[in-house]
């Protein structure tokens, strides 16, 4: 039995084709008892079965396999599970006969609070506490509710029933009821046969449910799930998920394969959402919104995360990874066709370019030396929850962006629905969709895309101007400044003084020169004659990578960048190009290539900046400038903090904090997101108003033209918090109790994510033993993880102090990652490497392995860049000048 511990996969003996399950759960009790019938064909000499279990206990009385041929029935001589690799092995004392047969298993398990497997999750109803059973089984959590063959390869049908469950409560499955007995006060529930499928995407709901129903223009049943009196809150996701399906079933060019789908709000869900076939579970958060309340951020984001686990059910869940190597299919390409499916939707909310908000998290996490390639070898079940990041989703997104963009939208399009209709039912691996592509497009996508898929990193093109001439350098760009020896093919677009005057080409060496004349020649006698004054205007400003489509970063030599610097002034460029701009020089200052002083300057052309996207990533960039500062040259930090105030007073004033009528989607986001920033910085004025609308809130339990709608609520948490301290605990406490109060989970997270931005250490360890109350839900724990600078010693400490509570009774490795992360990679101090290298090396944790790397390897990065910025000779006159300039 020894031979079967530690190996990566199952072994091919024996090939599952169709599963009966039958569950009993006890929501009382917290615990369940089952049985499994596994339709198995035999294709090996074996005397042996492996398949996986985990966390169950097998009645080893109980198991047999009984071949279809001679009926003769198998009993195994010993039965064993290796809890360490979640493996059921069963021995006999036979070779069993080639050819069908059935498995038959009959086990216990837990109901567990750790929300995977087969677990409990709490609600309350008339004032009482209550249990609903709910499963989430991706990756590898399917063995935690029955033995089974626990790959997204092997796949099979599922036929599932549900005995004994209170007959008030509402029990779903991936299919329809096809046969319920009701006797007494208990009901058993029987569901169709599932089409074939992994088992990842088995699901199970029981709890107590109100939902709201539509139907698609081909009779699909849709229907939202949500607790009881909060149906009118999935009124939205409905209608998103409705006309999401008759999209994709255009797009794809295959209708959705089941007869009905359900989309659930879970009370406590480690994902965000689960594309489960035919039962898509969801956090509150993440599918219900509440026209009176909820902000408008909150309305996008259900739309894009409905859009997101839809697109599973054809590219997930019909045509399925072959192995977790290949997740970034699943992940990247949802993500990519969300939003195509939000922009068709709702366009004014103009979300390709809040695409690129999303996509910067795969460009930061992929400049680490310790980022990891798209396609990444999976040695042990315990490996996968740590690629379910950045990588595998934004990058992965943009990946199929930049290719989309080069093949052509109708040809993409075209090529994918040939690939989902050749591997319907099926499972496939990348090489497969860039075949597809391949024969759809003439073009050579396999050996394109190959570099970015199977190599980490991606490269920093550089562009100079000599002699007339442009001259393009790629190399790899590192985050710490190091020089990489990765090498891609690069799709590269330009244009010149003017959008339509453009040109692309493939660069796939490590350098290419290309004439400007001739560039801009070809150029004129494309569109007409023009005389000498047109032509040196169209030399005034060259932007690369244009309308950001591909994956990589841009160095301009001092000339360019200037030019562009006047050319955003001047607002001559697309939000797409100031954003990317903005962003390259960031990473670039960041990595040491570009000096702090000069991304000040860049910072002072976004004065009058006004695209909710563009502002929101000006915004995020000037929290972490302020930290490093506070860091590496505290004296300024004062002017620093000045100078992002005057920042953003042009757009703050343009809002105002008061909606106006007919104002879009947007600028009702951007206002919270500003107003928050300000009183980050210290704006007087900002946290002024602010406190005197929270008391009116308090007093009068609404807001002045009831600004909860528009994203407020948070800057005004947020300007709160700042004035809290231990001799001023007033405004803390009316939080925790508007907190207590409220049943809106948005609301929830808002006041959560405000409370450790807290400037006295002393709040910031309040704010986190809070965390680990029975107050708040544990995924929405890391919601308060972003404490301020003078708050970074404390919560390490508490980091520290709390580990064996967090990594023992948080077994999702998921959760714990992000606690990590949110802690560790703030610090930059070189001696506080050291320590956190030494805690965690006492205490292994191979789930969050990767992450430590990662953290740890941003604090030398960020440590770096602290003393680059302190090294600056000039760069105290150049702030002076930024925050004394006259505009």
């Amino acid at each position: 039995m020894e031979q079967f511990k530690g190996q990566p996969r199952l072994p091919k003996f024996a090939v599952p084709k169709r599963y009966d399950i039958r569950l009993k759960p006890d929501l009382t009790d917290c615990n369940f008892g089952g049985s499994v019938t596994v339709d198995l064909d035999i294709v090996a000499d074996t005397r042996f079965i492996v398949l996986n279990a985990a966390k169950l206990s097998v009645n080893a009385g109980s198991v047999s396999f009984t071949h279809q041929d001679s009926s003769k029935v198998f009993k195994p001589s010993k039965v064993e599970i290796f809890e360490e690799d979640g493996i059921l092995v069963l021995e006999f004392g036979e070779t069993l006969p080639f050819g069908l047969g059935v498995l038959a298993i009959s086990f216990e398990g837990i109901l567990n609070d750790s929300m995977k497997g087969f677990y409990r999750s709490t609600y309350e109803h008339n004032a009482e506490k209550k249990n609903m059973a709910v499963t989430q089984f991706e990756p590898v959590d399917a063995r935690r509710c029955f033995p089974c063959w626990d790959e997204p390869a092997w796949k099979a049908t599922f036929k599932i029933t549900l005995a004994d469950v209170p007959s008030e409560l509402v029990t779903l499955s991936n299919m329809p009821v096809v046969e319920e007995k009701v006797d007494g006060h208990l009901k058993t529930v029987s569901y169709l046969e599932s089409p074939i499928m992994s088992t990842y995407l088995v699901a199970i709901v029981v709890g107590l449910f109100d939902y709201v129903e539509d139907h698609t223009s081909d009779g699909v049943k849709v229907r939202v799930y949500c607790q009881v009196g909060k149906a009118n809150q999935g009124k939205f996701a409905l209608s998103v998920a409705v006309r999401t399906l008759e999209l994709y079933k255009e797009y794809f060019a295959v209708p959705y394969s089941l007869p009905k789908l359900d989309m659930v709000a879970i009370p406590d869900f480690s994902a965000e959402a689960m594309e489960n076939y035919g039962l898509v579970m969801y956090r509150d958060a993440a599918l219900l919104f509440d026209e009176q309340h909820s902000a408008a951020s909150n309305k996008q984001n259900v739309a894009v995360a409905v859009a997101h686990e839809l697109a599973h059910q054809w590219f997930g869940n019909l045509v399925t990874m072959e192995w977790w190597t290949h997740l970034w299919l699943n992940e990247g390409f949802a993500t990519w066709v969300s939003y195509l499916a939000t922009d068709n939707l709702f366009p004014e909310w103009q979300i390709w370019t809040q695409f690129l908000d999303e996509c910067t998290g795969g460009l930061r996490l992929d400049a680490l030396e310790e980022s990891h390639p798209i396609e990444v070898e999976i040695n042990h079940a315990d490996e996968v929850d740590e690629i379910f990041d950045d990588i595998s989703y934004t990058k992965g997104a943009f990946l199929i962006l930049m290719l989309q963009s080069y093949l052509g939208a109708e040809c993409f399009q075209r090529s994918l629905a040939s690939y989902i209709r050749k591997h319907a039912s099926s499972n496939a691996k990348t090489e497969d969709l860039w075949a597809a592509l391949e024969d759809g497009s003439g073009e050579p996508v396999n050996k394109l895309m190959n570099s970015w898929t199977q190599q980490k990193g991606y490269p920093v093109v550089s562009v100079k101007i000599k002699d007339q001439k442009l001259e393009f350098d790629q190399t790899q760009f590192l985050s710490s400044g190091s020089q990489g020896d990765g090498q891609w093919i690069v799709p590269i677009t330009l244009c010149c003084g003017s959008y339509n005057v453009r040109k692309s080409f493939l660069l796939q060496t490590k350098s290419r020169t290309l004439d400007i004349k001739e560039f801009l020649g070809c150029s004129i006698a494309e569109t007409g004659s023009r005389g000498s004054n047109e032509n040196n205007a169209l030399c005034s400003w060259i932007k690369v990578n244009v309308d950001q489509t591909g994956f990589y970063r841009v160095k301009y030599d001092e000339e360019l960048a200037d030019k562009l610097r006047n050319a955003i002034e001047n607002k001559y460029l697309s939000a797409t190009d100031r954003f990317g701009i903005l962003d390259d020089s960031f990473a670039l200052s960041m990595a040491c290539q570009q000096s702090f002083a000069s991304l000040l300057t860049l910072l002072g052309a976004y004065r009058e900046e006004l695209d909710f996207t563009v502002l929101s990533n000006l915004i995020t960039i000037s929290y972490k400038l302020a930290r490093i500062a506070a860091d590496a040259v505290p004296e300024l930090l004062d002017l620093i903090n000045q100078f992002l105030i005057g920042l953003l007073q042009y757009s703050a004033q343009k809002l105002g904090w008061d909606p106006k009528p007919g104002e879009s989607h947007l600028h009702a986001m951007l206002r919270g997101e500003i107003l928050a920033a300000l009183a980050v910085f210290g704006h007087d004025l900002t946290i002024n108003e602010a406190s005197r609308r929270f008391h009116a809130f308090l007093e009068r339990k609404v807001f002045p033209a009831d600004v909860h709608h528009e994203l407020l609520l948070q800057a005004v948490y947020v300007a709160v918090m700042q004035r809290v301290s231990t001799s001023n605990r007033s405004g803390y406490e009316s939080l925790l109790r508007v907190y207590r109060e409220t049943d809106l989970s948005q609301e929830k997270n808002g006041i959560l994510s405000s409370l450790a931005l807290c400037p006295d250490p002393i709040i910031t360890l309040e704010v986190l033993n809070f965390l680990l109350t029975s107050e708040v839900r544990t995924q929405d724990a890391i919601m308060g993880l972003s404490v301020s600078s003078k708050g970074r010693e404390t919560a390490w400490t508490w980091l520290k102090d709390n580990w064996e509570h967090i990594s023992n009774t948080w077994s999702s490795g998921f959760l714990i990652t992000c606690f990590v992360a949110a802690i560790v990679s703030p610090f930059a101090s070189i001696e506080k490497v050291k320590e956190i290298d030494e805690f965690f090396k006492a205490r292994p944790n191979p789930s969050i392995t990767r992450t430590l790397k990662q953290s740890i390897e941003r604090v030398h990065i960020n440590a770096k860049w602290v003393q680059s910025v302190d090294s600056e000779k000039s760069l105290a006159d150049v702030v002076k000048e930024l925050v004394h300039r006259k505009y």
